[in-house]
C-alpha cells in the first residue's frame, strides 16, 4: 500500500500541477473538518462494540449496531445540509482561490461531502471488522482501495476533462464501491450486521453521550490540522497548502504502518478493560505506545536525514517548504504517537468527561496561537512548533488522567517507554547525521545515509528500547511470518 500510495501521489501531482493541488487539498480539508462529528461517532461506536465483544451478549451486540446505523444516517443528513450551506457560502467567499479554479473547486467539494456522508454510513461495519479482529480482511480491503486510487489517477492521462474534477468524480466513485463491499462482507460473516429498525432511547442516549464528549476532543484535532490549513491559505495562498499536503501525505503514508498496527491493538485494549485485567491492559499500552513509536521512527529516520532528495526523485515538483513540513510534521506524529494507546485506554472506561474538558481545553490552544502567530508574521513553519509543544503538553497531562481513571502506573510508562525512547532516539542519529554532515552531497552519500539511518534505528530499538521479553516477542513474530511465507 505504501509503494502504490507513494506512486499515486506523484502522479496526481504532476496531472494536476501544484495551484490544482492545493485547491484539492483545502477543499477537501473543509470537508473533513466535518469529520470531526463522525470521528467521535467512530470512537463512540468502536468502543461499544469491542466492549460488547467482549462480554459476548450478541442480542445487545446487534441493537449496538442497528442503533449506531440510525445515528449516523441522522448526523449524516445534519452533515449534508450544513456542507451545502455553510459549506459552499465558506468556500465562494473567505477561501483564497484562484476566481478561473472556482467551478472546479466547487465541483471537488461537492464530490468529497457525498463521498464523506457514504464514509460515515460505513463505520460501524467497520468497527465490526476491527472489533472482531479480522486484521488480514482489513488489510485487504486497504490494498484494494489503494490500487483503485492508482488506476483512477493513471485515468486523468487520457481523461479529455477538467482533470480536477474528473478525479475528484472517479475518487468518490471508488469510495462508493468498496464502502458497498465491505456492507455485504460484513452482512455475510457478522451476524450483528444486519440492520433492523430499533428505537432503543436508554442505548442512544449512552452511545451519544460518549460521542458528544469525544466530540470535543476531535473539534480541537480539527482545527489542529485542517483549521490550519485554512489559516495558512488564507495568510500564505494555495502553493504552501501543496507543500503541507504534499508533506502530511507523505507522513501518513509513512504512519499507516503505526496506524494498522494501533488499530489491531486497540480492540485487546478494550477488551482486557472489560474482563477487568487492568495490569494486562497497563502491559498493552506502555507495549503498544513504545513499538508503534520504534516502528514510525525505523520508517522515518531516512526520510528525516535525505527528505530532499527523496522527494524529488519521487515527485519531480516539490513546491517550497515541503521539506521542512515533512521532518517537523514527523517530530510531531512520534509525539502524538506516545499516548495513542492511552487514548484508547481512556476511551474504554467510557468516563471521559473531565479527560475530554481537560484535553480539549489544552489542544484548542493550538488554532489560536498558530493565528496569533501568523498575524505577528511569524514563518509558516511557526505553525508546527506550536503544535509539537502543546501536544508534548498533552501527552503529560494524559497520563496523570491514565493514573485517576486505570489507576495508571506513571512510573511504569517512563521506565517502560520515554527513558528506551529517548535512549534510542539519542543513539540511532548519531552514525548517520556524521556521514550527512561530512560527505559530499552525491547519490552516494544519499544510499549511504538512508542504508546506516534505517540500520541504526533498528538495531538500537531492538538491543537498546526492547527487554527480554519484548525481544523474544518479535522473533517469534519473525520467525511465524518466515515460516508462513518465505520458508516454501
Amino acid at each position: 500500500m505504501l509503494v502504490i500510495s507513494l506512486i499515486t501521489s506523484r502522479i496526481t501531482l504532476q496531472a494536476l500541477g501544484v495551484d490544482n493541488y492545493g485547491i484539492q487539498n483545502v477543499v477537501g480539508g473543509i470537508v473533513t473538518m466535518f469529520s470531526v462529528i463522525s470521528g467521535s461517532l467512530s470512537k463512540s461506536i468502536s468502543r461499544f462494540i469491542t466492549f460488547e465483544l467482549g462480554h459476548g451478549d450478541k442480542d445487545k451486540l446487534q441493537r449496538i449496531f442497528s442503533t449506531a446505523i440510525n445515528v449516523q444516517l441522522l448526523i449524516g443528513f445534519i452533515i449534508i445540509l450544513i456542507g451545502e450551506t455553510i459549506g459552499v457560502w465558506f468556500l465562494n467567499t473567505q477561501m483564497n482561490i484562484p476566481a478561473d479554479r472556482m467551478t472546479a473547486a466547487n465541483w471537488v467539494f461537492q464530490f468529497a461531502i457525498w463521498s464523506f456522508f457514504i464514509g460515515l454510513t460505513q463505520i460501524p461495519y467497520t468497527a465490526c471488522i476491527v472489533g472482531h479482529e479480522k486484521m488480514s480482511v482489513f488489510a485487504y480491503f486497504g490494498i484494494a482501495n489503494s490500487i483503485l486510487h492508482l488506476i483512477v489517477v493513471l485515468l486523468l492521462y487520457i481523461s479529455p476533462h477538467d482533470k480536477l474534477i474528473t478525479l475528484s468524480a472517479l475518487q468518490f466513485c471508488v469510495t462508493l464501491s468498496m464502502r458497498i463491499i465491505q456492507r455485504l462482507y460484513c452482512a455475510r460473516k457478522f451476524e450483528e450486521c444486519h440492520y433492523t429498525f430499533i428505537h432503543d432511547k436508554k442505548l442512544t442516549r449512552e452511545m451519544t453521550g460518549f460521542a458528544i464528549w469525544s466530540f470535543l476532543t476531535n473539534t480541537a484535532w480539527i482545527f489542529n490540522t485542517q483549521g490550519l490549513n485554512i489559516l495558512i491559505n488564507i495568510f500564505f495562498g494555495v502553493e504552501l497548502n501543496a507543500a503541507r499536503g504534499i508533506a502530511s501525505r507523505t507522513e501518513g503514508y509513512i504512519k499507516k504502518f503505526t496506524n494498522d498496527f494501533t488499530t489491531a491493538l486497540n480492540p485487546q485494549i478494550t477488551k482486557t478493560y472489560a474482563a477487568g485485567e487492568l495490569d494486562a491492559c497497563h502491559l498493552l499500552i506502555c507495549r503498544g505506545a513504545k513499538f508503534s513509536f520504534f516502528l514510525l521512527f525505523c520508517l522515518s529516520l531516512p526520510f528525516m536525514f535525505e527528505a530532499g532528495r527523496v522527494l524529488y526523485l519521487w515527485l519531480g515538483i516539490v513546491p517550497n517548504h515541503t521539506i521542512t513540513f515533512f521532518r517537523l510534521s514527523i517530530i510531531a506524529t512520534l509525539i502524538t504517537l506516545l499516548g495513542q494507546t492511552g487514548v484508547t485506554a481512556c476511551m474504554a472506561t467510557g468516563n471521559i468527561k473531565w479527560y475530554t474538558i481537560i484535553i480539549t481545553s489544552v489542544g484548542f490552544l493550538v488554532f489560536p496561537l498558530t493565528w496569533i502567530a501568523f498575524k505577528l508574521g511569524m514563518p509558516v513553519e511557526s505553525s508546527y512548533i506550536i503544535y509539537i509543544i502543546i501536544y508534548a503538553l498533552i501527552d503529560y497531562i494524559r497520563l496523570l488522567i491514565m493514573k485517576r481513571l486505570l489507576n495508571f502506573p506513571i512510573a511504569m510508562y517512563v521506565r517502560n517507554v520515554l527513558i528506551p525512547v529517548f535512549k534510542v532516539t539519542t543513539i540511532a542519529i548519531i552514525l548517520p547525521l556524521v556521514c550527512y554532515v561530512l560527505l559530499e552531497t552525491s547519490v552516494l552519500k544519499s544510499f549511504i545515509v538512508i542504508v546506516l539511518s534505517l540500520l541504526s534505528a533498528s538495531v538500537t530499538s531492538y538491543y537498546i528500547g526492547l527487554n527480554g521479553n519484548e525481544k523474544l516477542f518479535v522473533i517469534s513474530k519473525v520467525n511465524t511470518l518466515y515460516h508462513k511465507y518465505l520458508k516454501h
